[in-house]
C-alpha cells in the first residue's frame, strides 16, 4: 500500500507534517469519480491565504490538509481522462472547476457552481471551499483533470524552470488578474498594496503589461528592499499613513491610473495615537483616495465572509467600513473575487518559457523540504521576503 504525508493544520500557529491517506478517485462526498488523476507532487507552495487559516482567522477544522498551489506528475488517471497521460508534468490551478456549469463555460472558474455544496467556488486544502484535500503533500488527487490541468509541452524544459512555473498555480495568475482588472496598460502608473509574493507578482504583471512605473507599498522593510532590488518603486508605509503624499513623492502627483489590493482583510493601519493596528478596510479606502477619477482597482487580496478573529464586531461578519461614496464619486471600477487561473496560465507559461517573466527571482523563491514546512510557515508569517516552495520528493533539488 502506497504511503502519503501532508501538512495539516492543527490549531492557531501550529501545523504538522503527518501521515495521510493516499489519494483515491473519490470526491469529498465519497462518490467515486472517473475524471480525475493522481499526481506525484513536484512542487507545492505556501501561500499567504494559507496563513489566514493558520493564524486562526477562519473556521478551518483541525486536521485539514493544506495547500492549493500544486505542480505535479501524473502517476494514475481515471478511465474518463482522455487528453493526459501517465508521466505528464502539469500545473494545477488552485480553483477546482468542473468545466461544465454556466460560470465555467463563461470563463469564471473561480466560482464554479458544481464543486462546492455550500457556495460557488472550490479550492484544494481551503476552508469552506468544498472539502477537497490539499496538495502540500507527496501525492494528491485532481478532479476534472482534462479541463483543469495545464500540461507543460516539454518536461525537461519545464523542470529547468520549475521554480518559475510553480507560481502558475496561483500567485502569478492572481497578480496578473489584479493588474488586468485594474486596467493596467502601456504607460500606466500603478500602485500595488502589499510587497508579499502576490504583490510582487502583481507588480511583475503590471510591468509585462506595459506600465510606465510600478509603486509597491508595505511596512515591512525587508520586503520593500527586495521590491526595490527587482525594479519597483518602494513606498514605505511605516513613515506615515498619508498615501497620496508618498505617491506624490515619486510621481509628483498624488494619484495613479491603476491600483491593486494584494493585502486583503488582515490589513493594518494607524490608530489615532499613531500605533499600528488592524484595520480591515484601510487598504481599500486608501486605494480609492489615490486612484484617479475613472481609474480602476483590482482586488485579488482575500476578503472573507466570516472572520472570527477580527477586532471589529462588524468585521467578524465580513462587513467593512468602506468609503464607497468616494469610489462612486470618482467613478472607480472595482473588481473582486478569486482569480480564474485557467484564463491566464497558458499565456503566462509562455512568458516564463521564453524568458520574459523571471517570476521566481521577483518573488524570491526559496525551496524547502516537506519536513521543513512548519518552519517555513513560521518564517513566512514573520514577514521574511521569500516565497516558500515545498519540494516533497527532492525533484527540484535534482535540477537546482
Amino acid at each position: 500500500m502506497a504511503t502519503n504525508r501532508g501538512v495539516a493544520y492543527l490549531e492557531p500557529s501550529r501545523v504538522e507534517v503527518r501521515k495521510i491517506d493516499f489519494p483515491t478517485f473519490r470526491n469529498p462526498a465519497g462518490k467515486e469519480i472517473d475524471h480525475g488523476v493522481i499526481l506525484k507532487v513536484v512542487s507545492t507552495n505556501i501561500c499567504g491565504s494559507d496563513q489566514h487559516m493558520v493564524r486562526g482567522r477562519t473556521t478551518a477544522p483541525a486536521g485539514m490538509v493544506l495547500g492549493h498551489e500544486i505542480t505535479g506528475m501524473v502517476i494514475e488517471k481515471g478511465r474518463d481522462v482522455e487528453y493526459l497521460e501517465v508521466g505528464d508534468l502539469v500545473s494545477v490551478p488552485f480553483n477546482v472547476a468542473c468545466g461544465r456549469c454556466r460560470t465555467c463555460r463563461e470563463g469564471d472558474t473561480g466560482v464554479c457552481l458544481h464543486v462546492n455544496s455550500d457556495r460557488a467556488g472550490g479550492a484544494y486544502g481551503y476552508v469552506d471551499m468544498g472539502g477537497w484535500i490539499g496538495g502540500q503533500a507527496e501525492y494528491v488527487m485532481v478532479p476534472y483533470a482534462d479541463f483543469n490541468l495545464l500540461k507543460f509541452p516539454d518536461k525537461a524544459q519545464a523542470m529547468e524552470k520549475i521554480r518559475d512555473l510553480t507560481c502558475l498555480s496561483d500567485i502569478l495568475p492572481t497578480g496578473f488578474h489584479g493588474a488586468i482588472t485594474a486596467k493596467v496598460g502601456v504607460g500606466s502608473t500603478v500602485y500595488v498594496a502589499g510587497a508579499g509574493p502576490v504583490g510582487l507578482a502583481a507588480a511583475a504583471a503590471a510591468r509585462i503589461l506595459g506600465a510606465a512605473v510600478v509603486l509597491i507599498g508595505d511596512m515591512n522593510q525587508e520586503r520593500l528592499a527586495h521590491a526595490k532590488k527587482v525594479g519597483f518603486e518602494p513606498i514605505d508605509l511605516s513613515r506615515h499613513d498619508r498615501l497620496g503624499e508618498l505617491v506624490a513623492d515619486v510621481l509628483g502627483f498624488p494619484e495613479v491610473d491603476s491600483a491593486i489590493d494584494c493585502v486583503g482583510f488582515e490589513a493594518k493601519g494607524y490608530s489615532g495615537d499613531g500605533h499600528v493596528v488592524e484595520a480591515p478596510a484601510v487598504v481599500l479606502n486608501s486605494l480609492m483616495e489615490v486612484t484617479r477619477p475613472a481609474g480602476a482597482i483590482g482586488i485579488p487580496g482575500l476578503y472573507v465572509t466570516e472572520d472570527p478573529g477580527a477586532k471589529e464586531k462588524a468585521a467578524k461578519l465580513g462587513n467593512l467600513s468602506l468609503r464607497l461614496g468616494l469610489g462612486w464619486a470618482k467613478s472607480h471600477s472595482l473588481h473582486t473575487g478569486q482569480t480564474p487561473v485557467i484564463k491566464y496560465n497558458r499565456q503566462l507559461m509562455q512568458a516564463i518559457l521564453w524568458d520574459r517573466l523571471p517570476i521566481a527571482d521577483i518573488v524570491n523563491v526559496k525551496v524547502i523540504t516537506l519536513d521543513q514546512a512548519p518552519e517555513g510557515y513560521k518564517s513566512f508569517d514573520a514577514g521574511i521576503a521569500n516565497k516558500f516552495v515545498i519540494d516533497p520528493h527532492g525533484e527540484i533539488a535534482k535540477v537546482a
